[in-house]
């Protein structure tokens, strides 16, 4: 067959629909599917306006409550040139970093949630998937314990779990490639056992710790916050899931193709090795970036995809936008939920993502289509 060039509307006809089931049978539920479920740009919109919605209701929200009249007048004060009211630090230099860092993070996640499950060839992966959160734990870990970066001030710890991710993901390149390839299930393999290794180390590091109060800045740190948010840390993981976004957006075909079989996307021209590459190099560090300004958060990666596909379909024209605004939107108020919780005292993201996600990911399970996409 021909190869099809694949930005032409013609893929869709070269493609399996369905992905793959527990026995490798096509299936419906899976990766591809060709039906949509709600219409994308009214849903769009709707998700747009709830996301503006919850960043400013989230304001109110903190150690003290802030009335929500008090909040939208200091937004539009701010903006009028009025001065300062009483609120206006909290609102402006505390929360509203943390709001829109929570939006940041939630989609970027969303987003690479959905490119790991392409990547792989599982609608149940995720971004941690491949271990490299545990190598950001271990970079994080070592700056905390050690004090090996603290002239980098503010930024050591981030800058520690940075080093670990991209590390981290490196070690699984090498790992996955001296074994033939980047295929869907040496990545898997090659990230469960690095990260295995590397939470151990991570944990060692804690025990080997002559500090408490480090000890309990890494355990708080894993389990993921927000908290630190500042204007000055808002440019850069954004600036690295918009460019993320506009990527896959920019191949959406070949990542269909890519869901749908190596085979299928042999035959439309496509490079699969260097596509996994490309891919696998891409969601490696926009996960090292996102994870080392807020931790470890899981399951927004994982679960908010599926639920994007079951919505929209599959196709990842709809399912990256779908998925990147319903994550945002998602860990805004997981955050507002850590906050309020245990007044005064603040819940790690993580904590409130596994007690929300973890039922949800048993009844993802229960509807199959949860095998990994082969060694091809």
């Amino acid at each position: 067959m021909p190869p099809v060039d694949p930005e032409s509307e013609d893929l869709s006809a070269h493609m399996l629909v369905g992905g793959l089931s527990r026995s490798g049978s096509p299936d419906p539920r899976g990766l591809i599917m060709s039906r949509r479920r709600l219409p994308f740009w009214p849903l769009m919109f709707v998700l747009a306006i709830v996301s503006v919605f919850s960043v400013i209701a989230s304001l109110a929200f903190g150690s003290e409550r802030i009335p929500l009249g008090e909040v939208v007048a200091a937004v539009t004060d701010r903006f009028a040139g009025e001065p300062a009211g009483r609120w206006d630090v909290i609102i402006w230099e505390l929360r509203l970093p943390r709001a829109l860092l929570a939006l940041v993070v939630g989609a970027g996640l969303a987003i690479a949630g959905a490119g790991m499950q392409t990547l792989v060839r599982n609608t149940l992966a995720d971004p941690y998937l491949l271990g490299i959160s545990s190598g950001a734990s271990v970079g994080a870990t070592a700056a905390l314990t050690t004090g090996a970066l603290a002239g980098l001030g503010l930024y050591a710890v981030s800058t520690g779990a940075l080093l670990g991710a991209v590390g981290s993901a490196l070690l699984i390149w090498l790992i996955a490639t001296a074994q033939g390839g980047l295929t869907p299930i040496r990545l898997v393999l090659s990230g469960v056992v690095l990260s295995s290794g590397l939470s151990a180390i991570a944990s060692l590091l804690v025990f080997l710790s002559d500090s408490e109060r480090a000890a309990n800045s890494v355990m708080f740190w894993m389990l993921g916050s927000v908290g630190g948010a500042t204007w000055e840390k808002l440019g850069i993981p954004a600036a690295f899931v918009v460019v993320l976004a506009a990527g896959l957006l920019a191949v959406h075909r070949w990542l269909d193709a890519l869901a749908a079989g190596p085979e299928t996307a042999v035959a439309l021209g496509i490079n699969v090795a260097a596509m996994r590459l490309a891919l696998f190099v891409c969601l490696s560090v926009v996960v090292g970036v996102l994870v080392a300004v807020s931790g470890g958060v899981g399951f927004v990666g994982l679960i908010v995809p599926h639920a994007a596909r079951l919505v929209v379909g599959a196709r990842h024209r709809v399912v990256l936008p779908v998925a990147a605004l319903a994550g945002a939107v998602f860990l805004v108020w997981v955050d507002v939920l850590a906050r309020v919780a245990v007044r005064p005292q603040e819940i790690p993201l993580g904590v409130v993502t596994g007690v929300l996600g973890a039922p949800l990911f048993l009844l993802l399970m229960g509807r199959g289509a949860y095998r990994f996409g082969g060694d091809r």
